[in-house]
């Protein structure tokens, strides 16, 4: 091969720099605004930030203001969610990957699974508010909120283990059957291992939807704020999460304090990331040795 036939001696084209400009530029400006918006709300907020903000509850009577409660009430929604909406999801994805033969009805489930990721979360509020709050007579509690947030999870898991599931060689399955294992052996010892990290990456995404959900908690959650009496009398009880309390301070226009609970928001929000790259990371490190 000659050298002017090379590739690397290829004259550039115009167009092709003034795309790659253009890819550039909307990088710059996509970091550009996450990184305003977050400077700004991290100005506006980290002085709202002290150990009283964070480790009491507000109180009329004392006229202090804390969100200790809503940060418990947060932890058990979040919990009480996965509880129920991981096994069922990771469940539904291995019966339609391995088990269920293709054809029309796992297509309808998959569509129906798209479907329900798209649905405004207004809506799933509105279902959750009838249908457990008041049909099941659950009211404004921490059930009947993570049972409407397990509906909005459900399908974000579901996808991303059957996607997970997809990607673990079919060699793997053949081997393991050819030297008489089981399938569900097969399932449990080889296919979930080595779909871990997109299966815990589901998982924890599904978390900050769960973190940064206020739509459908305000109508099934409520906006109660106090410290649990005991670790099941919660889960009847109206339990405002901090995304709730952060719409209620903006509506009575206490914005230092919304600043505040954005702030710790953003924290866990990014946590969650940091988390999923440093697990997902780990997963992989692992299954490579």
């Amino acid at each position: 091969m000659t050298g002017n036939a090379s590739i690397y001696n290829k004259k550039t084209r115009a167009s092709d720099q003034a795309l790659t400009v253009l890819i550039y530029l909307a990088a710059v400006i996509a970091i550009s605004i996450l990184v305003g918006i977050m400077g700004y709300v991290f100005v506006r907020g980290i002085p709202q930030i002290s150990w009283q903000f964070l480790s009491t509850v507000q109180s009329a009577r004392k006229g202090t203001f804390g969100i200790l409660g809503n940060i418990v009430n947060t932890l058990y929604i979040i919990v009480m969610t996965l509880v129920i909406a991981a096994p069922v999801g990771i469940g539904s994805a291995i019966y339609l990957n391995e088990y269920a033969k293709p054809g029309k009805m796992v297509r309808t489930i998959e569509f129906t699974t798209e479907i329900l990721s798209g649905i405004p979360s207004i809506i799933f509020g509105l279902f959750g508010m009838v249908f457990f709050g008041s049909a099941l007579k659950l009211g404004y509690s921490v059930l009947t909120g993570s049972f409407t947030l397990t509906l909005m999870v459900l399908p974000l898991i579901t996808r991303s283990t059957q996607e997970a599931l997809k990607t673990v060689p079919d060699s793997y399955r053949s081997g393991a059957l050819g030297i008489g294992a089981t399938k569900w052996y097969m399932i449990r010892t080889i296919l979930l291992p080595s779909a871990a990290p997109g299966i815990l990456t589901g998982i924890i995404l599904s978390v900050g939807r769960i973190v940064g959900e206020s739509a459908a908690l305000l109508f099934t959650a409520g906006s109660g704020f106090q410290l649990p009496k005991d670790l099941f009398g919660k889960l009847f009880e109206s339990s405002g999460t901090l995304t709730i309390q952060l719409y209620l301070s903006m509506q009575k226009a206490k914005y230092d304090q919304a600043f505040g609970i954005a702030v710790v928001l953003l924290v866990i929000v990014l946590g969650i990331n940091l988390l999923t790259r440093y697990l997902t990371g780990k997963f992989d490190v692992t299954r490579l040795k």
